[in-house]
This record gives C-alpha cells, structure tokens and sequence, in this order.
C-alpha cells in the first residue's frame, strides 16, 4: 500500500498522531506541554524578555544563527523552557543533552559533527562538562571546527573537521563554576530571577487552562504564595490541587480547598515544607534559636548535610527564617514568630 502524505491514506494506524493543545478524556498533560513554546507567551522575566527579544530579531534580520547563550539561575525557573522557545522562535531543530551525560570529549565531538546549519545545542548544567570536553568546545563554539584525533602514539594525527555554523545554548545553576575562558565564549549571558507572586498567580492560572482545573478566586494567590518563586514548583502544586480536587468531586476550587490539600502534603503557608520546618524546630527548640553547626543540624533532622544546605537553607536565607553566620545557623525572630514561639532573648546579639 502506498502512503500519500496529503491525506495520511496508507499510513498505519498506530503511526498516527494527534496533536492539540488541550488533552483528550483522560490523556496525561506532560511537563512538556504545560511549556510555552512562544516568547510571548512565556510569563514572567519581562526585562531578560525584552533582551531576548532583541537579541533573537537582530538575527533574523541578519539572516545568520544567533551568538551562543547562557542562561544562569537556581533550578525550575524555565531556563529549558527558554532554550526551546529560542529553537521555535528561530524555526530550527534543537539537540538536547548535559554536562553529566559527556563522559568523554569524543562524545561531544560526534554529537557536534552531527550538527545541521543553523541548529541549536541545548547543553543543561553545562558547568558540569569533563575538562577535556570543554577544550574541545571553545574550539567549536569559536572557529566552528572539531580536531579529529587519528591514530595512537607518535603516529597520531589530527584532522580538523569545519562545522557549520550553529548556536549552543548552556544552562546552568552555577555560573561561578564555569571557567573563565568558557563563559567568555557566550555572546548573551541571561540571569534569572526568583518569581514574584503575581507573576507566579498568572502563570498558575495559565497552567490551570492546560490541565482543565476551574481555579476560584484567590486560588492562585494561595498557591503562588506557596510556590518559593519557582514555576517549576508552583506546577507541582497546581498538580496537587487537581488531584484533591478530582478526589472530592469539585467543579470549582477555592483557596479554602487549596490550603486544605497542601496541607496535606505539609506545605504551609510560606511554602515551608516538612524538612524546612524540621531544620527551625531544630534549631529553635534543641539550640533556643543557635547558632549550631550543619552537620549537628543535618545530624538532628536525619538529613544528609549536603541536602540541608543546599535544598533548605537558600530559601529559608532568603526569606529571613535563618542567617549563616561564622559560628554556624541562627534563627531569626521571623522563624520564631512562625512556629508560633517567643524568643528568649534578643536574637540580634546571637551573630
């Protein structure tokens, strides 16, 4: 049987594939397709949108892939989204990989040999990239060639293989961690920032159109405030709310309904969950307030020291529950107030 492309006549009909913005009964709405794929539509950021913006037309007027770009922030902020609206913005393939996923320079080298014109390289936590990988990559992102490496010993040879001209985009959660020379390669560096509630309300309500929950008022405020500035978490509790909401029948949910599910899942109303909360009954009831050091704190709470201070302590630094000091972690008279308790003491001259 022929297959005509026209009318998809021929064509088996498991290769077929629908595709719609909205799901069908019960199909699953991925991550995937909670992004937005146009720079318009991408909520929040709105002076890093305007760079990008430029940054992306200059090129199409030039008719020329657009320099290598960096995107730096903590994680969940869209940096992967960012990178796969350039790719649609420039109507071109993308490549998909990460530092950690190159063991070797050779592994760059064939996906970079494999590389059409125009094409972008999204390389996620590019700081994490093998040294002799990085090497091979200044070369590529700079002259737009690879050497070969031929043969063993005395009688190797190298043979330079010119690349077409491409743009690499490296995302990253720890700018400081690249080296100099690497960084200095991107022609557009984008930071980041942490998301403030209203941004975050709009991108919840978004979301809640994707996935079909009739969202009340002031619902997505209740989730924002919750969200800890990070989109990628205010997803995840929307998630959540769904399922409350498919579990108790609700047509439409209501803040109430959605300080009632979270709680569940033990998330306050700061967005402390139950490690946060851990980590400041631990050092408010067993230190009155600190200061104490992180691996008594990570001892006391069951945590491994890594995952207190780099998954608890950002946010709770942050937001002004806990402060680092020389002598170790201190409560702050916000942390106090939160779980409802009176300091016994000035907390000021703890640090």
């Amino acid at each position: 049987m022929e297959y005509d492309a026209q009318t998809n006549t021929g064509a088996k009909e498991e290769s077929l594939r629908m595709v719609s913005a909205a799901p069908i009964g019960n199909e699953p709405v991925s991550d995937e397709e909670l992004r937005p794929h146009a720079l318009e539509g991408f909520i929040g950021q709105p002076l890093l949108k305007a760079q990008l913006q430029l940054f992306l037309d200059a090129a199409r007027k030039r008719d020329v892939p657009p320099d290598h770009i960096l995107l730096a922030g903590p994680p969940g902020l869209g940096k992967t989204t960012l990178a796969m609206i350039v790719a649609n913005e420039l109507n071109v393939p993308i490549r998909v990989t990460s530092g950690p996923a190159i063991q070797h320079a050779g592994d760059l080298a064939s996906i970079l040999s494999s590389l059409d014109s125009g094409e972008v390289l999204f390389i996620d936590e590019i700081h994490r990239l093998p040294r002799a990988a990085e090497e091979l990559l200044y070369i590529a992102m700079e002259d737009f060639r690879v050497d070969v490496m031929v043969g063993k010993g005395p009688g190797a040879t190298s043979i330079p293989l010119t690349l077409p001209r491409f743009t690499v985009i490296g995302a990253t959660t720890r700018e400081g961690m690249l080296p100099s020379p690497l960084r200095a390669r991107f022609g557009f560096t984008a930071h980041l920032d942490f998301y403030p509630h209203e941004e975050l309300e709009k991108l919840i309500e978004r979301s809640a159109v994707v996935l079909g929950v009739n969202l009340g008022e002031e619902a997505a405020h209740e989730m924002a405030v919750r969200s800890r500035g990070t989109p990628r978490i205010a997803n995840r509790l929307l998630r959540r709310v769904r399922d409350w909401a498919i579990v108790h029948d609700l047509d439409v949910v209501g803040p109430a309904d959605v300080k009632e599910a979270l709680s569940l899942y033990q998330i306050d109303a700061e967005g402390l969950d139950r490690l946060d909360i851990a980590v400041l009954n631990a050092i408010v009831g067993q230190f009155n307030g600190g200061p104490v050091g992180l691996n008594t704190l990570s001892a006391m709470v069951g945590e491994e020291a890594e995952t207190v201070e780099t998954v608890c302590e950002p946010y709770l630094v942050r937001e002004g529950f806990l402060i680092r000091t020389p002598k170790g972690r201190v409560a702050t008279e916000k942390a106090w107030s939160h779980l409802g308790l009176t300091p016994k003491e000035d907390v000021s001259k703890l640090f």
